[in-house]
């Protein structure tokens, strides 16, 4: 099954619908490329990621995220462990939270998981890269697009009070293919007033902002 054949509406509310059961999932289940824009990332929602790609899509999807540059330092320790080539040690242990970190990390080394950091260049920007968007792709070439929410721990623990903006390739292309662009504009480096690197480039040159209050050594 394709993205044109999930039952989508255009809007997605915590008060009306469950959006990780409604939205998220089926269209994970159905995409070959999942881009996303987001201000805040942590190791949760990668590793989420990682294992809905793997029960989902038989792990054969891609995902390419930017995220700003503000980190927690126990998020960015193992962040960096995954991503960092020098870094060959498995998490392979008993604990389930070993088991889905070494999941992302296999997806990482199989260059089906890429991560860069949007590091606002100009005083018109105040403070960070804060863009919430997300694109699904799936092997029809069909896309959809949407604004709006700010994780995707899919933790009902965790789950904010928000909304989402749903935009079809089939039904409003014009709008998806803006998105797909602004995206594309952004993963190569050339949207105004954002500075974009590869997120190892930005860890090794200090260019990341986070917190010591929530230190975790792996």
């Amino acid at each position: 099954m394709g993205l044109r054949e999930i039952n989508l509406l255009e809007e997605y509310r915590s008060d009306r619908n469950d959006i990780v059961a409604e939205f998220f999932f089926p269209c994970l289940s159905n995409c070959i490329e999942y881009d996303r824009c987001v201000d805040l990332i942590s190791i949760q929602t990668l590793t989420t990621i990682a294992m809905a790609f793997d029960n989902f899509t038989s792990g054969k999807a891609k995902l390419r995220m930017i995220c700003g540059h503000r980190f927690k330092i126990s998020d960015l320790n193992v962040l960096t462990k995954v991503f960092s080539e020098k870094y060959t040690k498995g998490f392979e242990g008993v604990l389930i939270k070993d088991t889905k970190i070494q999941k992302l990390q296999d997806f990482v080394n199989n260059n089906q998981i890429e991560l860069k950091v949007a590091i606002p260049n100009s005083e018109q920007i105040a403070d960070s890269f804060s863009e919430r968007i997300g694109i699904f792709i799936d092997n029809n070439d069909d896309a959809v697009a949407f604004t709006g929410t700010s994780r995707e721990s899919f933790s009902t623990q965790t789950r904010d009070f928000e909304s989402v903006d749903v935009f079809t390739s089939w039904n409003d292309k014009s709008r998806v293919d803006r998105k797909i662009k602004d995206f594309e504009e952004l993963w190569s480096n050339n949207t105004k007033q954002i500075d974009v690197y590869d997120f190892m480039y930005a860890e090794e040159n200090n260019l990341l902002k986070y917190s010591s209050e929530w230190a975790l050594h792996i």
